[in-house]
């Protein structure tokens, strides 16, 4: 910490610490940046009108880590990234849970069609609880979340037709808040256009975790134990457990976990490198 010059420094890197009440007050060429992309990790803003404050002077775009409202496009990495096109500024990179679920749902309506679907969310709780029972806005959400198991909305499902917008399918959801601080599981529970095995499936995901264009989306893991804390610092969006998959005909549950800080955030790089053309080559390349 440089506190007198109001820097961090990491690996030789100097990062600028910048105060300021509102975004509007901030020339970022005083500080030496210019055509930036600023995350907003704020949630304060999440339409076009609010996210647009942030450009100002040596910002050319914003990217928002949090579900975008009206036209704002809610983007996942490896589903619809390529759709941004150059000259928009502003988007968003949808929710954690959203990043986690939609990977997998492209994958599985590609394959077997989708004709209807729920998510459940067991969702880590968030700093948007009380650590006591207190007023909250949303009822459940004030009583303690450390104590409590706690049952609230979920906005992914509703997202997944701005990052799919070609799956007709009605997807529904909702959220289970529970005391661990981080990783989330969700339940997808899907009907498909045609019957299959839970051999299949399982097949079929694997290749797809191992050699699709999703493969930095979706892992695959088969271990007997494995458990939440498994998961803390995976870089995947989402990881199918396959031994808790359930396939009966046309009916396929998925359970997919997800490092909802860190997985996400890999997510959200990942976007900002496509948006800044500065993407690396993985191998083996992905088979199209």
């Amino acid at each position: 910490m440089d506190e007198a010059n109001s820097k961090i420094i990491a690996n030789g890197n100097e990062i600028k610490v910048i105060y300021a009440d509102d975004p509007t007050s901030v020339d970022y060429t005083a500080y030496g940046i210019k055509d930036a992309i600023l995350i907003d990790n704020t949630g304060k803003w999440r339409d076009r009108e609010g996210l647009s404050k942030h450009l100002r002077p040596g910002i050319d775009k914003v990217v928002l880590t949090a579900p975008g409202k009206g036209d704002v496009p809610n983007v996942v990495h490896g589903v619809n990234h390529d759709t941004i096109k150059p000259e928009e500024r502003i988007l968003s990179c949808a929710s954690c849970t959203t990043n986690a679920i939609v990977p997998p749902l492209k994958a599985m309506a590609d394959e077997y069609g989708v004709l209807r679907g729920h998510v459940e969310t067991v969702h880590s709780f968030t700093n948007d609880q009380n650590l006591l029972d207190n007023y909250h806005k949303s009822d459940r959400r004030g009583r303690s979340a450390p104590l409590n198991m706690v049952i609230t909305e979920t906005g992914a499902a509703s997202a997944v037709a701005k990052a799919l917008p070609d799956l007709k399918a009605k997807i529904t959801g909702s959220s289970i808040r529970v005391p661990v601080p981080d990783v989330s599981i969700a339940i997808l529970n899907l009907q498909l256009a045609r019957e299959t095995t839970r051999e299949e499936v399982l097949d079929y995901l694997r290749d797809v975790s191992l050699t699709s264009p999703l493969k930095r989306q979706i892992d695959f893991i088969s271990a007997p134990d494995a458990v939440s804390n498994d998961f803390i610092g995976s870089r995947h969006a989402s990881i199918v457990d396959a031994g808790a998959t359930k396939v009966e005909g046309d009916n396929a549950i998925l359970y997919l976990w997800y490092d909802n800080e860190f997985g996400y955030s890999c997510q959200v790089i990942r976007v900002v490198q496509y948006v800044s053309g500065v993407e690396y080559p993985t191998y083996p390349a992905p088979v199209v």
